[in-house]
C-alpha cells in the first residue's frame, strides 16, 4: 500500500518548531516531539545546540512518548506509549520501542531491534541490528553513582547483532554481549559475553549447551 503523503498528528500532541516528520508518520495523543534538552550541571552530554528531531517515513509514535531534538528515528520504526528518546539517539529502521522504555542520549539502536517495556538503554550504548532487549532490562554506564571526576568518559553497553537480553537483566558499565549470545532473565552481567554463549545468574556465568 502506498504511504500517505501527510503525517497524522493528534491535536493534543506537541511538535516543537524545526521537527521533520516523514510521510505517513502517525503521532498519538500527548506525544512531545522535538523537545529541547535541559541538562543538569554535572551532565556529561554535549551542550552544543541540538539539530532538529528527524522522523522517517511510516513511523508510529504512541501516546505520551517524548522524542528530543537531535534524535533520529528511521523509517517504519514504532515508538511505544510513554517511551523516551533522548538527544543524538538514533533509532534504526523497523525498530520497536515498547511502552515506557527509555533510550538515553548518544545511543545507536540498529534496524529491527526490539527494546522491551520499561527497559533502559543508557547513554553511549550501541545496540546492533536484530537485537532483542527484554522488559525491565537495565544497562549502566557509571559505577561511581555520579561521583566520577568531571569530564571522565562513561561507557555504556555494546550489544552485538542478534543477541538476546532476557527480562530484568542488569548490565554493568562497559559490557559487550557478543553476536548471537543470550543473557538469561534476571541475570547480572559483570563480564563480557562471548559470541553465541548463553549466560545466567548473579553474577552471570556461561551455561553448558543443553543445560
Amino acid at each position: 500500500m502506498p504511504v500517505p503523503a501527510e503525517p497524522r498528528v493528534d491535536a493534543r500532541a506537541i511538535v516543537h518548531p524545526g521537527t521533520v516528520l516523514g510521510k505517513g508518520t502517525v503521532v498519538g495523543k500527548g506525544a512531545v516531539l522535538g523537545k529541547p534538552a535541559r541538562l543538569a550541571a554535572r551532565s556529561t552530554a554535549s551542550r552544543d545546540p541540538a539539530a532538529p528531531l528527524r522522523v522517517g517515513d511510516g513511523v508510529r509514535v504512541g501516546a505520551g512518548a517524548v522524542l528530543f531534538a537531535g534524535a533520529v528515528v528511521e523509517r517504519e520504526a514504532t515508538i511505544g506509549r510513554g517511551a523516551f528518546v533522548r538527544e543524538r539517539a538514533r533509532i534504526g529502521a523497523g525498530a520497536v520501542l515498547e511502552p515506557d522504555c527509555a533510550v538515553d542520549n548518544d545511543v545507536t539502536v540498529g534496524g529491527g531491534v526490539t527494546i522491551g517495556a520499561r527497559a533502559y538503554v543508557t547513554a553511549y550504548s550501541t545496540v546492533e541490528d536484530g537485537v532483542t532487549v527484554g522488559e525491565d532490562v537495565v544497562t549502566t554506564n557509571d559505577d561511581t553513582m555520579g561521583r566520577h571526576p568531571r569530564g571522565a568518559p562513561l561507557h555504556g553497553a555494546t550489544l552485538r547483532r542478534d543477541c538476546r537480553i532476557g527480562a530484568g537483566a542488569v548490565l554493568v558499565p562497559g559490557i559487550e554481549v557478543g553476536q548471537g549470545a543470550q543473557v538469561a532473565p534476571g541475570s547480572i552481567v559483570t563480564r563480557d559475553v562471548t559470541p553465541g554463549a548463553r549466560v545466567a545468574g548473579a553474577p552471570a556465568r556461561a551455561e553448558e549447551p543443553g543445560a
